[in-house]
């Protein structure tokens, strides 16, 4: 596992921390959920960018709603 450290303000570090004690998990945990969402996201971003180069929108258009589904939740 690798590890990172990254420089905030204060205060933001201070409203991360009340966030991830408002979900019960710790600030770890939700900068990985962060992290995973941000990979998802880039990851789906890609692939419907793929299939609108091969012309097919009906198949790029799934891959939104599923987008949609998972992330208006």
């Amino acid at each position: 596992m690798g590890t990172m450290t990254i420089r905030l303000p204060d205060d933001t570090h201070e409203r991360l921390k009340l966030l991830a004690d408002t979900r019960g998990i710790s600030l770890n945990k939700m900068f990985e959920e962060f992290s995973t969402r941000a990979i998802t996201e880039a990851d789906s971003y890609a692939r419907f960018t793929i299939r609108t180069e091969r012309g097919n929108a009906s198949r790029g258009l799934k891959t939104l709603d599923k987008l949609d589904s998972r992330y208006n939740q």
